[in-house]
């Protein structure tokens, strides 16, 4: 069946194609054998399709590279070996960093810039440091009652929406926020309507105090003037766990998630901190479709070592 849906993919078929990108999220381990196969019919994008690339797969993408591409080829091929866990990918990726084959400037970025379209980083150490949880949980939207009182958006008036408050008392959530070194209770605040428009940021402390970040800045690009307006009356609550950390859905009702691997609506956007320049740790997602907006989605980001979180927005 699925070398079917390769040949079918490699033949531009949308369909089959969604079918392989699914298969890859739920069960990655059943298209492993196949990603050779996925090669050879020139099926490069999305790079997720070979987050279980290893052996010949890699040592095949790490040859053509060195052998100089096109700068579209060789920008999907490098996507690819991000998406890789196979050592060597990484290995790969930081002799590139150094010593850059043919073809790397037409690329404007260094090799390793591409670890953040996957989900990790270098750290100041030198080490991987992997920006994503390895496990995952689905978020159900609880009703909640509108607090009267509330601190308010300064660009538009809008309350602010808490729109996650988790403590790791709660295994799930030790579980999640495990990698960020957070310990305590989490709350963050965003405005659901200026988030649309730029990255913004929350000071938080282990107790659940939130605070607008005095550095926000208003993009010139958003509008003068908004009418204020309620936020979602709904907190997620920590469900089941997923079965792979790649389920998240930024589409489709149920698709918000705690934890695991962001499904980016558009190019992946992991946030530094603006208080260290380090990049956030990412913390799920809460999708347009749980919330009644039909589409988009709010990702969340944390740096523990500074107490700041951030929430950024995407929609098609």
């Amino acid at each position: 069946m699925i070398e079917e849906l390769v040949r079918a993919a490699g033949a531009g078929d949308d369909a089959a194609l969604e079918e392989l990108i699914e298969i890859a999220a739920a069960e990655p381990a059943r298209l492993a054998g196949h990603l050779s196969l996925l090669l050879d019919a020139g099926v490069l994008w999305p790079p997720t399709l070979y987050r279980g690339a290893t052996g010949d797969v890699v040592g095949r993408i790490v040859d053509d590279v060195d052998a100089g591409q096109s700068p579209l080829r060789l920008n999907h091929l490098l996507l690819i070996l991000a998406h890789s866990g196979d050592p060597r990918a990484e290995q790969a990726l930081r002799r590139w960093q150094e010593q850059p084959p043919a073809g790397f400037d037409k690329l404007h970025v260094g090799a390793l810039a591409y670890a953040h379209q996957a989900g990790w980083t270098v750290a100041p150490d030198g080490s991987r440091r992997e920006l994503c949880a390895p496990s995952a949980y689905r978020l159900v939207m609880n009703e909640v009652p509108r607090p009267a009182g509330d601190p308010t958006c300064p660009w538009c008036a809008s309350p602010l929406w808490t729109i996650a408050d988790l403590d790791t008392d709660a295994p799930e959530v030790g579980d999640v926020l495990a990698h960020t070194g957070w310990a305590g209770r989490l709350r963050i605040v965003t405005c659901h309507l200026c988030a649309c428009y730029t990255t913004l940021y929350c000071q938080v402390t282990t107790d659940g105090d939130a605070v607008w970040w005095t550095g926000n800045s208003r993009p010139d690009w958003a509008p003068a003037t908004t009418e204020p307006a309620d936020p979602p009356a709904v907190l997620p609550a920590v469900g089941p766990r997923r079965a792979t950390p790649f389920e998240a859905s930024a589409w489709h009702e149920g698709g918000s998630t705690l934890g695991g691997h962001p499904d980016w609506i558009q190019d992946a956007e992991h946030i530094d901190c603006p208080a260290c320049r380090q990049p956030m740790d990412y913390l799920g997602l809460v999708g347009g479709a749980d919330v009644d907006f039909g589409e988009g989605a709010y990702y969340l980001h944390l740096h523990a070592p500074c107490g700041v979180a951030a929430v950024n927005y995407q929609q098609s």
